[in-house]
């Protein structure tokens, strides 16, 4: 660790990057599938999306936690809370929470289709992620390098539904 960091401020990085890695990879796992629809690994890890959701929210929930012990006090917060970087991560984290909690078999079965449309946040919540990451660094590029092959992939998803559903139509 660097001289004069503490800890809380070198896990910051970190858990926010883990974070952002297991929502991403939660959310290719429907275009990946639908590029390889033989691949049985794909549908295994369809099985288990949301343990990468959890696990984005719980490194969310970390890096959070992290970042407000760094910050030691609600003024030193709310002092930068209205910067770019930091009001999108905050909005990023807020969405999290209702798809964290929702995120178990009950959930599912006691919402029935809004189930589906709560989880659909999450795209609003990547938009957010990719913000606060590329703001809070002011540097595009290691941002860029996370999200752009989602950003394909998802492209590729909406480009196959669309194509489905004009020749079903």
């Amino acid at each position: 660790m660097e001289e004069g960091k503490s800890v809380a401020e070198g896990l910051l990085h970190p858990t926010g990057e883990f974070s952002a890695r297991f929502m991403i990879i939660a959310m290719i796992l429907t275009p990946m599938r639908m590029l390889f629809p033989g691949s049985g690994f794909w549908r295994w890890m369809m099985k288990r999306r949301r343990y990468f959701g959890v696990a984005a929210f719980g490194y969310a929930a970390f890096h959070t936690l992290l970042y407000i012990i760094d910050m030691g006090s609600l003024r030193a917060m709310l002092g930068e809370f209205t910067a770019l970087g930091i009001w999108t991560g905050w909005a990023a984290f807020v969405i999290f929470i209702p798809l964290a909690i929702t995120s178990n078999d009950w959930s599912l079965r006691a919402m029935g289709t809004a189930w589906k449309s709560l989880q659909r946040w999450v795209y609003p919540a990547a938009v957010f992620t990719l913000l606060h990451w590329m703001f809070v660094h002011n540097d595009i590029g290691p941002a860029l390098v996370h999200f752009v092959p989602l950003a394909g992939l998802e492209g590729y998803r909406i480009w196959k539904n669309k194509t489905r559903t004009r020749t079903i139509a």
